[in-house]
């Protein structure tokens, strides 16, 4: 048999796709950037978008070994409600490899986005009401055809991850006030803040995909802060767009970033102790920047994550609503016709967010609320977890102290939008959040127990078992 003579970088490559080849991975970004003239998100009113500063995408990384197949979706929207999720997994099912139940599909929570509410949406009317229906659609196609051209480029990959820490753009916006009462954003330089009544997560994961020569292929990037910098009309992914393009310009231009947001349903950007304006463009990208360069510094910190199966866990958790009073659906109605007619300043602003709390509550006809949690592990070094609604960081911070996986990434904002999750603690303490919440007290402590027993079951999963003595 004639031997032919391979060049050492060869051997050495193709050494490296045996021991890295078990893992691969896909990804994809598609374009979701609704048209002119559609309703947008995020407040308690209507508002049309005028213009487009920055493109929304839906992103996709496919990862598979050993034929078992996961997809984690980040779509730049202000929520994602579960008829959509249902409806994009069912089509990703049928057009591709994957099973539904194991992509992830989650919305970062930028305010310059669609709206996704039909609650809100009642209040359009005409070319608005139609631009919204013809959009909601189309998008449950547009993320399903972002994760089927993520599989369609599944190539051997490496993982890397490493956690930074930034605690400089962060801040807790409930408050003790002189009085003794809590309140969410009282105002800068306010001299009866008493103190935060909460902490902040400055934790930073990055996980990190790289291809068995070395080419960036995608970082992933978590950070727990809401997504409400930028105001206006035009649409905008917010500060995620500068830390990508901002990574694409350090790291290069076929790399891509996925953001998903953390426990923020109490975390955005103010700082009380600041006279400063905080809102626009320029504090957008200001957040961007240093979120950037912190990713930038986690980088030198990457560790390997050794191979290990890929497991995905659900669990549904039935949540308590909200127990509606008698009268009450019927003067939510009255404080909702008066502002659609008379605007915002109709109605005081928690009297405005009680009544779409009752309309909405109403419509699970007493019925529990059925909540989503979803675990994907890689080996057992690696976790994400994606839970519904805008969760209190203080469950975020517990459950990652709770989780077996060294690095644990929670994504909130999952298969749909139940609003806000406060911890129990809260909900003695009222104030916004507290008055905009769906679920009773001791929903957030019910979904975390659900995701950290799915945790350590996927954790137990790998643990090599004991011999039972006789």
């Amino acid at each position: 048999m004639k031997r032919v003579a391979y060049p050492l970088t060869a051997l050495l490559l193709t050494a490296m796709a045996a021991h890295a080849g078990d893992l691969r991975l896909g990804r994809a970004a598609v374009r979701i950037t609704p048209p002119l003239g559609m309703p947008m998100g995020g407040y308690f009113a209507l508002r049309l978008a005028t213009g487009t500063n920055d493109d929304l995408y839906a992103k996709a990384l496919v990862l598979e070994k050993d034929g078992v197949k996961a997809a984690i979706v980040a779509c730049d929207l202000e929520s994602i409600p579960r008829k959509f999720t249902d409806a994009a997994r069912a089509l990703i099912q049928k057009t591709t490899g994957l099973r539904g139940e194991n992509v992830m599909i989650s919305a970062t929570h930028t305010h310059t986005g669609p709206e996704m509410s039909p609650l809100f949406l009642a209040w359009a009317e005409g070319p608005a009401a139609e631009v919204a229906r013809q959009y909601h659609a189309a998008l449950p196609g547009m993320i399903a055809e972002a994760v089927q051209r993520a599989e369609q480029n599944l190539a051997p990959a490496r993982v890397w991850t490493a956690t930074g820490h930034e605690d400089s753009l962060s801040f807790n916006r409930r408050f003790l006030m002189e009085d003794g009462t809590a309140q969410f954003n009282p105002g800068k330089l306010n001299p009866e803040i008493v103190r935060p009544l909460g902490p902040i997560d400055p934790s930073v994961p990055v996980v990190y995909f790289d291809s068995i020569d070395g080419k960036p292929l995608a970082t992933y990037v978590n950070f727990a802060l809401h997504l409400d910098t930028v105001g206006g009309t035009e649409f905008s992914a917010d500060y995620p767009y500068t830390l990508g393009k901002l990574l694409e310009g350090a790291r290069g231009s076929d790399m891509l970033t996925v953001f998903t947001i953390g426990t923020a349903g109490n975390i955005n950007h103010l700082d009380v102790n600041s006279p400063a304006a905080q809102q626009g463009h320029a504090e957008s990208a200001r957040i961007g920047t240093v979120l950037a360069a912190e990713v930038l510094r986690t980088f030198q910190k990457l560790k390997p994550v050794p191979s290990g199966p890929i497991q995905v866990r659900r669990g549904i958790v039935k949540l308590p609503v909200y127990d509606l009073k008698p009268g009450e659906i019927a003067a939510a109605r009255a404080v909702i016709e008066r502002v659609r007619q008379q605007g915002p300043d109709a109605a005081e602003f928690l009297e405005t967010v009680h009544a779409f709390k009752v309309l909405n509550v109403a419509e699970y006809q007493g019925k529990p609320l059925e909540a989503e949690v979803q675990v994907i592990t890689l080996g057992d070094q690696l976790a994400w977890v994606a839970v519904p609604g805008e969760v209190f960081v203080e469950l975020g911070l517990a459950l990652k102290t709770a989780s077996p996986f060294p690095q644990t990434v929670v994504a909130e904002l999952a298969h749909d939008m139940i609003d806000y999750i406060p911890n129990r603690k809260a909900y003695a303490e009222g104030a916004y959040e507290v008055v905009n919440s769906r679920c009773q007290p001791g929903s957030g402590e019910m979904l975390l127990e659900v995701a950290t027993r799915l945790l350590i079951e996927s954790y137990a999963q790998l643990q090599p078992r004991q011999p039972t003595l006789r």
